[in-house]
């Protein structure tokens, strides 16, 4: 249907890419079915090319609204097929090991903008269908080191970090997850400069993702990305193992 209206406007791919801030490759994706449009692209394509609101209904059909913002669907795009995932996380439980009350607790948290009950909603959604990454085959391998203040913020009140504590535990048993607690006692600590996801691709190609305020982005060339991997295996190194980071999750959790 894009292509449809495109050439029936009589644009390139490359003048439609200047309109919607894509490159001429991946608007040929998105005609060609190999990439989900992000972003504005549909609404501004649907004005542009005059489509008189039907690309933004089949959208709509085909793809649903999800709230999130385009960077964070770049990076669950490459989540998603991962073959490796590594996650550092300062100040809340990663999201890819949310339960529904705990993720609930930290969109409502967001004030700059306030998220709408259908928008919080969306999103929930949108963040526990991440967790089928644990269930995919092939089997990822995943790991995650996180702050212990991670574990005692109570977003959502206690009852509702005590199931995501004892959730987090769950996850910790599977074969191929392996997660870290940094104690509050590191005299020293590699990962000061914030939270960070590296990846790894089915063709074994590092990707890190960073996010900030404004938005996210992915590094991918050497020596940048080879350091994140190397500061990672240092934070690995300064944590607790799995089983002691197993036992603190566990007293925390306890002592709720």
């Amino acid at each position: 249907m894009l292509r449809f209206f495109r050439e029936r406007a009589g644009m390139t791919q490359e003048a439609l890419g200047k309109h919607v801030g894509y490159s001429k490759s991946q608007v040929a994706m998105v005609e060609r079915g190999e990439r989900s449009p992000k972003g504005q692209l549909v609404e501004i394509a649907d004005q542009v090319l005059g489509a008189q609101g039907a690309l933004v209904l089949l959208a709509e059909k085909e793809f649903g609204r999800t709230g999130l913002r385009p960077w964070t669907e770049d990076y669950l795009a490459e989540e998603k097929k991962a073959a490796a995932l590594h996650v550092y996380q300062t100040h809340l439980i990663p999201g890819s090991i949310q339960t529904e009350a705990y993720a609930r607790a930290v969109f409502t948290s967001n004030r700059c903008p306030t998220l709408d009950e259908e928008e919080i909603d969306k999103r929930v959604v949108a963040r526990l269908k991440r967790q089928e990454l644990f269930a995919r085959k092939p089997t990822p391998t995943i790991s995650y080191v996180l702050e212990e203040a991670v574990l005692t913020r109570p977003l959502g009140g206690a009852a509702t970090l005590k199931e995501q504590l004892h959730h987090v535990l769950a996850i910790g048993e599977l074969r191929h997850v392996e997660i870290q607690v940094m104690p509050h006692s590191r005299e020293t600590h590699a990962g000061l400069a914030g939270r960070m996801s590296l990846l790894e691709t089915t063709d074994r190609q590092q990707l890190a993702y960073v996010e900030g305020h404004r938005g996210g982005y992915f590094v991918s060339e050497q020596p940048d990305v080879g350091d994140l991997f190397g500061k990672y295996g240092i934070l690995r190194a300064q944590a607790l193992s799995p089983e002691e980071s197993a036992t603190l999750i566990e007293k925390v959790a306890r002592e709720l």
